[in-house]
């Protein structure tokens, strides 16, 4: 089998090696899948300029999901069989022309699923469907805020707030996003280079804020997105794309104490929430969890209500201008690279 490793961190070009190595089998509970593409997130860019402590030691095989067959399966992953096509996470592992994986982190697929619409349901659309379902419970009526509404996470999260029947705010970093937005279901966009979110919101909802937050920035657009919430409102982190900007301790420091700091009281008196989400905690401590978070998604998809939208589609030898493509911040859908 094939892989790409990263071998140094930094620019893109020079952060890969295409390596051959001998093909693992599979253990009890485990399926390898044979992998036609794999998907890109923004945690595949903070990992590779080494901002991502959850990412394993050099040289590692990046990658969280995988679109492709099952090849074998060990003798505890009964639900699968060899052809099967499926959609995987992977928990790095994904750079790969093969992919081993627990078979709960795997759910099938239909053979004419587009390959970037696959892409994006294993680890994008579990986010969002772990968030906005087990971690939100969103309800009609509702006012929610997407932030980097069109990114793979901000997508789906969009799509399965309008189907919960809520009205959506959705920020963007330039007004040629504002288009797509609107496609996927925005009611109101916002270019937060153009004015503060939180100001322009209370300007459409008349001095109200919103019920709740998605917040994928961190640091102070976490603090102003939490200060934007109604009494009973919650907010939900799950990443801190905001650390990309600069790359030296004093942006760290800026990060953490840009958060603000949090104590119970501040919470119970006007009865808000907070809630983490690390999807790579839920596969190693929950993986039943994942699963159904998979099966959900797989399900909602079928029945079109979650719509994934491919924004750009590489070849395995353009990987770096994939990592490049995203880390600009100009994409919008799912990255996807096929072998």
């Amino acid at each position: 089998m094939e892989a790409f490793y990263l071998t140094r961190y930094g620019e893109s070009a020079k952060a890969f090696e295409r390596r051959e190595l001998k093909l693992p089998p599979p253990a009890e509970n485990q399926v390898l899948v044979s992998v036609e593409a794999f998907g890109l997130n923004f945690a595949d860019v903070m990992a590779r300029m080494g901002l991502y402590k959850e990412a394993p030691p050099l040289p590692a095989i990046l990658g969280y999901e995988v679109v492709g067959r099952v090849e074998k399966t060990g003798s505890a992953a009964v639900p699968f069989s060899p052809g099967q096509r499926v959609i995987a996470f992977t928990r790095f592992g994904g750079y790969a022309t093969h992919a081993l994986t627990d078979f709960r982190a795997v759910v099938a697929i239909p053979e004419d699923m587009e390959t970037g619409h696959a892409a994006a349901l294993a680890t994008q659309y579990c986010t969002a469907w772990y968030a906005a379902e087990e971690c939100m419970r969103l309800h009609a009526g509702e006012h929610v805020l997407v932030q980097a509404a069109a990114g793979g996470v901000g997508t789906a999260l969009v799509q399965l707030a309008k189907y919960r029947d809520c009205t959506v705010y959705g920020t963007a970093g330039s007004d040629e996003k504002f288009e797509y937005l609107r496609r996927i279901g925005v009611d109101f966009p916002v270019n937060y280079n153009k004015e503060k979110f939180d100001e322009a919101i209370r300007r459409i909802r008349k001095g109200k804020g919103v019920d709740v937050v998605f917040d994928s920035i961190g640091g102070k657009v976490f603090k102003q997105g939490f200060r934007l919430l109604e009494p009973g409102g919650k907010i939900a982190g799950y990443g801190a794309a905001q650390r990309l900007e600069k790359r030296n301790i004093f942006s760290l420091l800026g990060l953490v104490f840009g958060f603000g700091f949090y104590n119970p009281i501040g919470l119970l008196q006007p009865s808000k929430s907070i809630i983490g989400i690390n999807m790579l905690r839920i596969a190693d401590h929950r993986p039943d969890l994942l699963q159904r978070c998979l099966g959900e998604v797989a399900r909602l998809s079928e029945a079109g209500i979650f719509k994934p939208q491919t924004g750009a589609v590489f070849a395995a030898n353009e990987l770096a201008q994939a990592h490049d493509f995203l880390g600009s911040r100009r994409s919008t859908g799912k990255i996807v690279v096929k072998w």
